[in-house]
């Protein structure tokens, strides 16, 4: 699998304070890759190692294969855009103004392109509106069209759903998709809506106080998280019997209890069950989700610690 940023060991000190410790991330290409912690897990601090705006205590972090050690990191930099904390821009000037400010910012010669950037992120029709004017949502897709500008290979988010409206994360969201899927840009977004996250995210990367806790792909957590029944009955041996006569995929977790997955429906084999003589003593059912995985995972992580 190709990474499009890796780090090794990554840590990150502000005098005697450790944020990061022995970081090791890594980004697939193509990837939308969300970054889930709590606050002051250290997120925001690998977004500002990665794009230069602060340097790694120890370790190394690679972009695109090139180590942070390397004279030419800095011109593999620019291939990454990145809106954190907040989004900078000319509050009394239009868009289409703010997105000439950046041009000229980068250096780039003609105007060419601002207009499908900014019918790209949803601002098109906007004219002479003030970005002072702007819901939220506005603001954010501005500066990420902003980021555009520089045609980057990997855009870097950090809360980009925060403080918006319903209205607001949907746009937000479907531009996120948009551009991942029609121009191939690997984002890598951090966010406490963990709701909103599991709809965008491909892949996740769990940090606890600097470190990574784990790495998963949405597939992987799908199928952790996936709907199932838990079955409390007097004789296991007869009820995998009868589980794997109607073709249900299931696994023992006990002298009582057996987990049934997919679709399952308990009236579906209580006739074969009364035959058999196997009691039910109780039947629950679960559709874990992105929120109870992570409260899961942290939850165990507490009570290793």
């Amino acid at each position: 699998m190709e990474y499009i940023i890796e780090t090794n060991n990554l840590c990150k000190n502000y005098m005697k304070n450790k944020v990061l410790k022995n970081l090791n991330v890594h980004v697939p290409k193509g990837s939308i890759y969300g970054l889930v912690g709590k606050n002051g897990a250290g997120k925001s601090t690998f977004m500002r190692v990665i794009c230069g705006v602060q340097d790694a205590t120890s370790g190394e972090y690679k972009i695109y294969g090139v180590s942070n050690n390397d004279s030419k990191i800095n011109k593999t930099r620019s291939r990454i855009g990145a809106v954190i904390e907040t989004v900078s821009m000319y509050p009394g000037m239009s868009a289409k103004e703010n997105m000439k400010q950046q041009y000229r910012l980068l250096g780039i010669p003609s105007w060419d392109g601002i207009d499908e950037l900014l019918e790209l992120v949803g601002l098109g029709d906007t004219g002479k509106k003030k970005a002072k004017n702007f819901s939220l949502g506005m603001r954010q897709r501005l500066g990420l069209a902003m980021t555009l500008a520089g045609s980057p290979d990997c855009i870097i988010l950090d809360e980009p759903m925060n403080g918006l409206d319903p209205e607001g994360i949907i746009e937000m969201r479907e531009t996120i998709i948009k551009l991942n899927k029609e121009k191939d840009i690997t984002f890598i977004i951090s966010s406490h809506i963990l709701d909103e996250l599991s709809k965008v995210a491909t892949h996740y990367g769990f940090i606890d106080d600097g470190h990574l806790v784990e790495e998963i792909s949405s597939d992987e957590i799908e199928k952790k998280c996936r709907k199932s029944s838990c079955l409390e009955v007097s004789d296991v041996k007869s009820m995998t019997k009868i589980l794997e006569d109607k073709g249900h995929e299931y696994s023992v977790d006990s002298e009582t209890k057996i987990t049934v997955f997919d679709e399952f429906d308990i009236n579906g084999v209580l006739p074969e069950m009364i035959e058999k003589k196997c009691k039910l003593i109780s039947v629950t059912s679960s559709n874990e989700s992105l929120e109870s995985y992570y409260l899961n995972l942290f939850g165990e992580i507490k009570k290793e610690v």
